[in-house]
């Protein structure tokens, strides 16, 4: 489910929208870098190009955090609601 999140950044109050997957991550990367999740979300705002949006710069934070660590999702978020696993190749 995407949930709109109220922040301050540098200041400023702002607000983005993310679904509750990447947000559960962002606040591990943070604790696993020992900073708070402002700090990484302002951070990452800093890095971000100016054309994207801030929503998808921490999705694709996220993202590449877990494909250079290695370490993936919890497995209860790649489960289906009915608890069935799932064949992506299945049609």
């Amino acid at each position: 489910m995407i949930r709109k999140h109220s922040i301050t950044l540098h200041g400023h109050r702002t607000s983005l929208s993310l679904e509750d997957e990447f947000w559960t991550e962002l606040t591990a990367i943070a604790a696993a870098r020992t900073i708070p999740l402002a700090g990484l979300i302002s951070e990452i705002d800093d890095n971000r190009d100016a054309d994207s949006n801030l929503s998808s710069a921490l999705r694709l934070h996220v993202l590449a955090w877990l494909k250079s660590t290695g370490v993936a999702p919890s497995p209860q978020d790649n489960q289906p609601d009915n608890g069935e696993a799932t064949d992506a190749g299945a049609r």
